[in-house]
């Protein structure tokens, strides 16, 4: 008869393999992705919020969109270097909280009523907190969210747009324009290059990609941050290179001529900016870079 000793028994156990070694149990499921939708921080005395209202593979071939004016070439040794598919994009629709302590401004209301209500409660807040709804352009993806069951989704929200843009798209009316923003045309403020939306709160031209496109400049104390809005749709195929042809620009000379203004003020500055299709949390740097520019990824910079 053998006695098996309790060290012998530990020993005989170390010398199975791991799995043989313990209790037999399901493995654990996957858990798919996990995309995180809203992105905090202080700048100055602004708590400010950027909201991923949606995201969404686009299957057009990306040159049919981005680097229209460049060879297939070209277009496939920038995306290799920057360690992108250039077969395939994913598209990012960002909204950005700004809660100035007496104010809570929204810029841009995504795709739909519902879903920018949903990312806004994410983020802790009733639809009916929102005071101010500023419009950076028309383009479906940024006044698709104005209204929700035929009444506003923001009920106790005034509006404020530029002059230009609003103009533009009266003569000329989208279904979406003539459905979301035309009928809250008596509850909004129309504003020009340089006028202050809100204290603290400029308004910056960036025309061409819609006639009136502007971004907007936050500022308090002395920081400040660009919602730059459509200025550049993508961080490589269009900010990293500003002239090359987008086909949601509506005036592609004149939006290259802004890209390039624009991005120009930030690098010089060393300011960042919240990018509405930048991917999420869309906050970023912009780096001149040769003839072009190159986007650096916020860290931990807003955390101070």
């Amino acid at each position: 008869m053998t006695t098996l000793t309790r060290r012998a028994a530990l020993g005989a156990t170390a010398a199975l393999p791991l799995a043989a070694a313990l209790p037999a149990r399901a493995a654990a499921p996957m858990q798919g992705d996990l995309i995180r939708n809203v992105r905090r921080f202080m700048l100055g005395d602004m708590e400010v919020t950027t909201l991923l209202a949606n995201t969404v593979t686009n299957p057009t071939p990306p040159q049919e969109i981005f680097g229209m004016n460049v060879d297939a070439e070209t277009f496939e040794r920038v995306s290799r270097e920057a360690f992108i598919p250039s077969d395939v994009n994913q598209f990012f629709f960002t909204p950005t909280l700004v809660n100035t302590g007496e104010s809570l401004i929204l810029f841009d209301t995504g795709q739909s009523g519902d879903g920018i209500a949903g990312v806004v409660e994410a983020a802790g807040y009733a639809t009916d907190d929102v005071d101010t709804v500023i419009l950076t352009h028309m383009h479906g993806d940024h006044i698709g969210g104005l209204m929700r069951g035929g009444a506003p989704t923001f009920g106790n929200a005034s509006y404020a747009t530029s002059q230009v843009e609003y103009d533009a798209w009266q003569a000329n009316p989208s279904e979406g324009f003539t459905s979301s923003v035309m009928p809250l045309a008596d509850r909004m403020t129309f504003l020009s290059d340089g006028q202050d939306a809100a204290p603290g709160i400029t308004a910056v031209a960036a025309h061409g990609h819609t006639p009136g496109h502007t971004a907007f400049r936050l500022s308090s104390g002395e920081k400040s941050m660009l919602i730059a809005a459509d200025l550049a749709n993508h961080y490589v195929w269009s900010l990293a290179h500003p002239d090359w042809e987008v086909k949601f620009d509506m005036d592609k000379s004149a939006a290259a001529e802004s890209r390039r203004r624009v991005l120009g003020m930030l690098a010089a500055e060393r300011m960042p900016m919240i990018g509405y299709h930048m991917p999420f949390p869309a906050v970023g740097y912009v780096e001149a870079r040769g003839d072009g520019f190159h986007w650096v990824p916020e860290s931990y910079q807003m955390m101070f």
